[in-house]
């Protein structure tokens, strides 16, 4: 997911896609660990997804203050 999309959503939004990648890592681990785990990018890419989300929920928590 890009940035500038995320931008574009409002912080409740963001936090429930956060709930939603958080859940999403912790299934592929899980995956991961059963050796059912096919596209090992995946849980890069989840992770970074969560970062970005991570960062901007910030940036829109300092504009405000």
């Amino acid at each position: 997911m890009k940035a500038k999309e995320l931008r574009e959503k409002t912080k409740a939004q963001l936090e429930k896609l956060l709930k939603e990648k958080r859940e999403k890592l912790f299934k592929l681990k899980l995956d991961l660990a059963e050796r059912k785990l096919k596209n090992f990018r995946e849980i890069r890419e989840t992770k970074r997804d969560i970062a970005r989300i991570l960062t901007i929920l910030r940036e829109k928590c300092q504009k405000r203050d």
